[in-house]
């Protein structure tokens, strides 16, 4: 299959497929280290390790999260549409 034959067909695939294709590139691109992805803004290694704190609980305590139209809506009541 060629490039433009896997570039047509990606549309055409399930978000999940997508998200593991999109997963697996990034992993490709950076060998783990997510350098492509901090290139044009990179974040400092206090923000880094906030992000995976912050993470780590969601993943412990996924009680506390609320659902993206939740969130949405929130915000969009708070700084308007």
């Amino acid at each position: 299959m060629s490039e433009t034959e896997i570039l047509a067909e990606l549309p055409k695939l399930p978000p999940e497929d997508r998200a593991e294709i999109q997963s697996k590139i990034e992993e490709l691109a950076t060998d783990g280290n997510g350098g492509w992805l901090d290139r044009d803004n990179p974040l400092t290694n206090d923000q880094k390790a906030l992000l995976d704190a912050r993470l780590d609980d969601s993943q412990k305590h996924p009680e506390k999260s609320i659902p993206w139209s939740e969130a949405e809506a929130g915000l969009k009541a708070l700084f308007g549409e």
